[in-house]
């Protein structure tokens, strides 16, 4: 097989797995809106099935309507698949089942780090890269697998796995190891959590963003200034940003919080997220107000 590309720069945008109805199923019009809004900004590429996709809550068929909503959807803007889990057997047949309903469409699959040891990763990846010939974006994000691996570790991993394409490196703190990787790996480190410490990612070197936030045209801003101005330019274009960013990220809530925003500016129809997985407290109804009036007046003007 040949050698996967490297990941493009810029925005990949991590996209929610939207549901409607009393037994939450999926809505694909209601996700095809969210590619429809990342071809509009400009962004590099789309994420489906991610941590924040809900991918572990959907079952196989399921699973299999999004990704074809995605490639279809999406035209010519790239299309990465998240798979849920650790252990590689249920991740092989996740990995062709996404490989075949995206019929040769797919940028890469997305697949976590799965064990502190190396050598356990390197497997894990190759025995995906070899099931479908796809280049792998290895997440290392310990908030949700529970697995810590040293960047160190991670390095002699993308060694070791020619078919890695990116790097998601999501273990704080994230400048500092996206620092590491990029200094040490031939591959583009992208970093995530919501685009929180997006602007010293961008400093230590990271190829963008690969995350998901309810209002993208912030990460995009803050990427296309960097790329004209580095840092200064960035921290400008990003800081009215960072108010409804650190506020969409609190622990526990971040996805229904993103859910609910993004149906506040109609780009979904309903906020509603299967369990396990909280809902939108009430109190913060009023605060999300005033943050959506402030991210109005920013679109507005172009920011």
């Amino acid at each position: 097989m040949t050698v996967p590309a490297p990941l493009t720069r810029g925005v990949w945008g991590i996209l929610a797995t939207p549901f409607h109805g009393p037994d939450r199923a999926v809505d694909t019009g209601s996700f095809a809106r969210q590619i429809e809004l990342y071809q509009r900004i400009g962004a590099t590429g789309v994420v489906a099935l991610g941590v924040f996709g809900e991918a572990a809550k959907l079952n196989a068929d399921e699973q299999g309507a999004i990704v074809r909503t995605a490639v279809a959807t999406a035209g010519d803007l790239p299309v990465v698949v998240g798979l849920a889990g650790l252990s590689t057997a249920p991740v092989l047949a996740q990995a062709r089942a996404a490989a075949d309903a995206a019929d040769g469409r797919l940028a890469g699959l997305m697949v976590q780090i799965n064990d502190a040891d190396p050598g356990v990763v390197t497997s894990h990846l190759t025995a995906v890269h070899d099931a479908t010939g796809l280049g792998i974006v290895a997440q290392d994000y310990p908030a949700t697998s529970g697995v810590r691996i040293t960047t160190s570790a991670l390095l002699e991993v993308v060694t070791a796995t020619p078919s890695t394409v990116a790097i998601k490196a999501e273990s704080p703190p994230t400048s500092v190891a996206i620092a590491e990787l990029v200094a040490g790996a031939d591959v583009p480190a992208f970093g995530g959590l919501g685009g929180v410490g997006l602007i010293d990612e961008l400093t230590a070197g990271a190829a963008g963003a690969m995350t998901g936030f309810s209002h993208p045209e912030g990460l995009v801003a803050a990427i296309d200034a960097y790329r004209s101005g580095g840092f200064t330019a960035a921290r400008a274009a990003f800081a009215p940003w960072l108010p409804i960013a650190n506020f969409e990220a609190q622990a526990g809530i971040q996805l229904a919080l993103r859910k609910e925003i993004l149906r506040r500016r109609g780009i979904i129809d309903d906020a509603s997220i299967r369990h396990p997985g909280r809902e939108l407290p009430g109190s913060l109804a009023a605060l999300l107000d005033q943050h959506l009036v402030a991210a109005a007046e920013l679109l507005a003007g172009g920011g």
